[in-house]
């Protein structure tokens, strides 16, 4: 495996992080330890999770469980690191609605609320079965609450002990601009990493985000490196859920997705790598990625991708997998 630093942090982490959104769906409640542990044995000590990942309506399909009936995310990842906790990262977010009522979270429901973030850390705690989150996220801008408030209230964790390091998910180049300017103003913790979505089939953040996140040094951890599967061959985008539909959309697989999805095959066969390989190894080139947030649904996915971070493509190949994701 491969380490990396995470920012300012000094923390080095698994360039291959393993995502948990569908954890108790796909894979099941009882595959999710074996999958852990194998991640483990690979060498992977990063694992991403939110307080909203897993139980909820959204990830309902058919032959599982109903959302009322699973366990959280958080709950599954913490049972099956029991006794590994020193040495793995984890890192969760605060922000998504996990409640009812006016003030259950998400961006119209006080989220990134003092009074949200300071009630959501203690469950997210005892879900994990820790004392302290490693990396702790901002899932989402929260339009309703000024950025020093919610950074103030992540500064105070900090200080207690029960979060070690701040961090971003899904902000837009102004949003995050703006959280870095008032950490520096109030001298309060700021964020280690960002978060975004990056892939060959969604490249927006390369207009804006990733300028600004290199003109402030901080780097990103980036998840649906994949694009939920769209990545990962042409015979994947025969699945029902797959793309946008593996997280609760009904977003259809577009024309340009599947044309991506075609060319990068044609390239895997010529180089002798599987698709997979070849769109996480184009994305750990990148000089900002710290880390590619992958969500495998069970042990031999997993396998599929461990080599990637082993795969040093030459600059013409590099070239050639840009130009396929080529946004019109």
């Amino acid at each position: 495996m491969q380490y990396r630093l995470l920012g300012s942090s000094g923390v080095r982490v698994s360039a291959l992080c393993l995502g948990t959104a569908a954890f108790g769906v796909a894979p099941l409640e009882e595959e999710v330890q074996t999958l852990i542990h194998r991640a483990v044995d690979f060498g992977i000590n990063f694992f991403d999770t939110a307080n909203s990942y897993g139980n909820q309506a959204r990830f309902d399909r058919p032959g599982v469980p109903y959302y009322s009936q699973r366990r959280s995310a958080e709950e599954l990842l913490g049972r099956a690191l029991r006794g590994l906790r020193q040495d793995v990262i984890i890192g969760t977010k605060v922000q998504e609605r996990v409640a009812g009522g006016v003030n259950g979270g998400g961006s119209t429901g006080g989220g990134l609320t003092r009074r949200h973030i300071m009630q959501q850390v203690e469950e997210s705690l005892r879900r994990l079965q820790t004392d302290y989150i490693d990396v702790y996220h901002a899932h989402h801008p929260d339009s309703t609450t000024p950025a020093e408030q919610s950074f103030r209230a992540f500064d105070d964790l900090v200080h207690q002990g029960k979060v070690r390091y701040v961090a971003l998910s899904s902000y837009s180049a102004w949003e995050m601009t703006e959280v870095l300017w008032a950490c520096d103003r109030r001298n309060l913790n700021p964020p280690v990493c960002h978060q975004v979505q990056y892939s060959l089939v969604r490249r927006e953040v390369e207009r804006d985000v990733l300028i600004a996140c290199g003109r402030f040094n901080l780097p990103i951890t980036v998840h649906s490196p994949l694009g939920g599967g769209v990545l990962t061959g042409t015979a994947t985008l025969d699945r029902q859920y797959v793309g946008a539909r593996r997280w609760g959309s009904n977003v259809p697989i577009s024309e340009r997705q599947q044309r991506i999805s075609s060319d990068l095959e044609a390239l895997s066969r010529l180089w002798g790598y599987s698709p997979a390989q070849l769109a996480l190894a184009w994305l750990l080139a990148k000089e900002l990625v710290v880390s590619a947030v992958i969500g495998p649904e069970n042990v031999a996915e997993l396998s599929e991708c461990i080599p990637a971070i082993r795969l040093s493509l030459t600059p013409d190949q590099l070239l050639a997998l840009d130009a396929i994701g080529q946004p019109g």
